[in-house]
């Protein structure tokens, strides 16, 4: 079976571990319309883990006396989120294997259940406040359909974007909505006859692409459709899927568009995520240094040349306050970095973002672009 997302429970967790983890997830992604063992792979003592490349995935590694550690290497070269979980704060080097000792572990009688399924969900992206989609289309095309989509998908915990319904009249209107953009997991197109005619929906579409943002090209019927739209996912709606005199979707039509925008959006989260990484690491090797592993919140473990411990955190979208907030949080007394992508996002917001890292020394923002050259003389 193909899973959308795929999690697993490594090591030795118990029976009641297996159970609680298993009734807090099923719990938490309910709201979305999904279910483990349909869309989401719900994998235990798997031999070996080897999801997807191109779905969301992360594991837990339940430590023990003789938890099994085969595998974990590659899931490491992988960069797939790793959570060791312990039995005590004080029993790390009795239960977990040395190559996910350097990794923030989760105690389970401390943190519980609920707390480590969170955390689970949160490296897979499956968190109601990751859940963003951008919706591009043509006003005297699909206004009602737009609409339609938008309460349907909000019913299902994303957080849409559509520009009747986010933009302040005051508020610049180009500039916000190139930084909503930025900050989401899939551009949802409403592929009209006269989409690529318009300066702006062809400018939304083509910076997508650009920020490596995956597409689902939803295609009216009878006409074809740009060359351009070759590469993206696309579902064609069918003549009977559209009212002809009020542009309405059915529902079977909405359905459709959001079980296939989940699959897609389950490949743009891994696709982003594993070129983030892949770009830090080449630029960690660049300067000689080395990436250890992916952990808790994909914490990025790096070892620089000197010998120097950094946990980064790599950032798909647009970073906040609370983003800085939560990386020192989680990595006490480590040096700490937060790297993200600045291409597209509000000039004010980045302002803000140049004031808050002049006041805080705790965390550093660190721009994709320039993660070899901030690394390279990184002082603590």
């Amino acid at each position: 079976m193909a899973f959308l997302y795929e999690l697993a429970l490594l090591g030795s967790p118990s029976k009641k571990q297996i159970r609680e983890l298993e009734q807090f997830v099923s719990e938490a992604i309910q709201p979305f319309g999904l279910q483990i063992g349909k869309e989401i792979g719900w994998a235990i003592y798997p031999e070996p883990f080897d999801p997807n490349q191109k779905r969301a995935a992360a594991a837990v590694f339940f430590g023990g006396k003789n938890a099994p550690v085969e595998h974990l290497d590659n899931l490491l070269s992988r960069s797939i989120p790793i959570l060791p979980v312990i039995s005590d704060i004080k029993k790390v080097n009795e239960e977990i294997p040395s190559v996910l000792q350097h990794l923030n572990c989760l105690d389970y009688g401390k943190d519980g259940a609920k707390k480590i399924a969170s955390a689970l969900l949160g490296c897979a992206e499956l968190l109601p406040r990751q859940r963003r989609v951008f919706l591009s289309y043509r006003r005297d095309e699909a206004c009602g359909a737009a609409v339609q989509l938008f309460d349907y998908l909000s019913s299902k915990c994303f957080d849409v974007f559509l520009d009747t319904h986010a933009i302040a009249p005051a508020e610049d209107f180009q500039t916000n909505l190139w930084h909503r953009l930025c900050d989401s997991d899939v551009l949802l197109m409403l592929d009209t006859p006269t989409y690529f005619s318009s300066r702006w929906t062809s400018a939304e579409f083509g910076r997508a692409l650009a920020k490596g943002i995956s597409v689902l090209s939803v295609q009216w019927p009878n006409f074809t459709p740009s060359p351009r739209t070759a590469t993206v996912s696309r579902l064609v709606l069918a003549d009977d899927e559209i009212d002809s005199g009020t542009g309405s979707l059915t529902n079977s039509a909405i359905t459709r568009i959001c079980s296939q925008l989940e699959t897609v959006r389950s490949q743009s989260l891994a696709v982003r995520n594993r070129n983030l990484v892949s770009n830090l690491r080449s630029s960690i090797e660049l300067i000689g240094g080395s990436v250890t592993g992916v952990g808790l919140n994909k914490a990025v473990f790096v070892k620089l040349a000197n010998g120097r411990d950094i946990v980064v955190y790599p950032t798909v979208g647009v970073p906040t306050s609370t983003t800085l907030h939560d990386a020192t949080k989680n990595a006490p007394g480590q040096s700490v970095a937060v790297v993200y992508d600045h291409v597209g996002l509000h000039p004010s917001w980045q302002e803000h973002l140049d004031w808050l890292g002049s006041h805080i020394k705790s965390a550093r923002w660190v721009k994709a672009n320039e993660a070899a050259w901030q690394f390279a003389d990184w002082e603590t």
